[in-house]
């Protein structure tokens, strides 16, 4: 695979990353292009899930078609089968006849039922101790010639630098969101013992051992606490001032 279409792909990758409102829709998109590029090679309609293994547990993310999303769920509720094996073996599992493959054969039977004859499970590697996998779907044996199962292992490294952005951002984001609302925890408090400082002139010292008793006899958290004094004084809802 030439570097021009390596560039390609990761151009169209970040333009679904940056387009998504939220990790499902990324997914899904990442599904759909993964199924569009493998299908050009083969030259036949090839489907694809994905999926993700949070917490140790492998679940469905996502799906190319209804067909992908049920088949890659079929596997999960197994609890084997070649995306889970590449999943935890970190390598490219293929099934080139499904009615020959003496693997899975309860989820082998399955595949036949809905008329899917060669599968490919391929994983991508990401950061932060997570970990998925692409898994595609063929109506005909032996669909991932080595020429396919090259184009699906291209496709999926750029998709892991995605992913690992992709990954990286909502950290980020997380920490974000988690400093904001420290933020306004703190900026209440600091608030909320202002006013009993002035109401009992009283020390800083003082009015924070007010407030942790008042937190305290109502079994409230002390942010809460804080932030409904003020909010009550004020009229308005407490907000911190470091906005850009």
């Amino acid at each position: 695979m030439s570097s021009s279409i390596d560039s390609q792909t990761a151009a169209q990758l970040q333009e679904i990353l940056v387009g998504a409102d939220d990790a499902v829709e990324f997914l899904s998109g990442l599904a759909g292009m993964a199924a569009a590029a493998v299908s050009e090679a083969a030259g036949d309609t090839i489907e694809c899930a994905i999926t993700l293994k949070l917490h140790r547990r492998p679940v469905t993310a996502a799906g190319s078609s209804a067909r992908a999303i049920e088949l890659d769920h079929v596997e999960q509720a197994l609890g084997d089968g070649p995306c889970i094996m590449a999943l935890r073996e970190m390598s490219t599992v293929l099934v080139v006849d499904v009615s020959l493959d003496a693997r899975w054969p309860l989820y082998m039977q399955k595949l036949l039922d809905v008329n899917i004859h060669s599968t490919l499970g391929v994983p991508l590697e990401i950061s932060g101790g997570a970990g998925a996998a692409l898994n595609f779907f063929a109506t005909r044996p032996d669909a991932f010639s080595p020429d396919v199962y090259e184009k699906a292992e291209a496709f999926a490294a750029a998709a892991s630098n995605t992913l690992q952005l992709s990954v990286r951002l909502r950290t980020v984001q997380g920490r974000a969101d988690d400093l904001e609302a420290a933020l306004e925890s703190r900026t209440a408090i600091n608030l909320a013992c202002g006013v009993i400082m002035a109401q009992n002139r009283c020390s800083q010292e003082e009015a924070m051992a007010i407030l942790t008793k008042v937190s305290g006899n109502r079994n409230r958290k002390l942010r809460d606490v804080a932030k409904e004094l003020i909010e009550q004084l004020s009229g308005s809802p407490v907000r911190t001032h470091f906005d850009t």
